[in-house]
């Protein structure tokens, strides 16, 4: 999985004072768990759009200087309710030996048999709680549609899951091909067209 570095620095005082003052001056205020103990820190919040704003997953690394250097995935984040300024953010720091959980993003390969005849392919689960070794954390899970007909559900057990666990139960739905209004409205009027009596043919 691809990292992103955030440069910050240690928080001395963690009140609400001295938080409001690092908003104000366009920083965030985090905090590190995971460790021996929580770590308090702070960066300029252009650091984290990278990280937030995507839809794409990411590890990351804390360096706070003076040689700290931490590896964390993002936990939590609070942003404000009207303006989406980022208020505060969680990390949880990792460990190579240990697995972690997170959610990563579903991408769709090939062309569906459904989707080609009419259908409409929905999205019932645009990401995915994965669990694995930091190493082996994957960017995304791959859902390959092409043998989906139409109505054909694809479950995250059809999903190929090397080195990592899908955190779902089995009957979980990535995505699915429902039939198109248009396609079905087709359907509809062919079905009337063949109970029809043949103009001209006498019954």
């Amino acid at each position: 999985m691809k990292s992103i570095t955030i440069k910050g620095s240690e928080r001395e005082s963690v009140g609400k004072v001295s938080t409001k003052a690092l908003r104000n001056a366009g920083a965030v205020p985090c905090v590190l768990y995971g460790g021996n103990q929580a770590v308090h820190f702070s960066a300029e919040e252009k650091a984290f759009k990278n990280l937030v704003y995507t839809p794409n997953a990411h590890t990351v690394v804390i360096e706070l200087g003076n040689g700290k250097s931490f590896n964390a995935v993002l936990q939590d984040i609070q942003v404000h309710p009207v303006s989406d300024k980022i208020l505060h953010i969680d990390f949880f720091q990792i460990h190579e030996d240990k697995e972690i959980t997170m959610e990563v993003p579903v991408k769709v390969i090939g062309n569906s048999k459904g989707v080609m005849a009419g259908g409409d392919l929905r999205m019932n689960n645009r990401k995915l709680k994965v669990k694995a070794l930091p190493k082996n954390l994957p960017d995304f899970v791959e859902a390959d549609i092409t043998p989906l007909e139409m109505g054909n559900k694809l479950y995250v057990t059809k999903v190929p899951t090397p080195n990592f666990k899908i955190m779902h139960p089995d009957n979980t739905v990535i995505c699915q091909v429902k039939i198109s209004r248009a396609a079905m409205k087709a359907a509809q009027e062919a079905a009337k067209a063949a109970k029809a009596p043949a103009k001209g043919k006498k019954k």
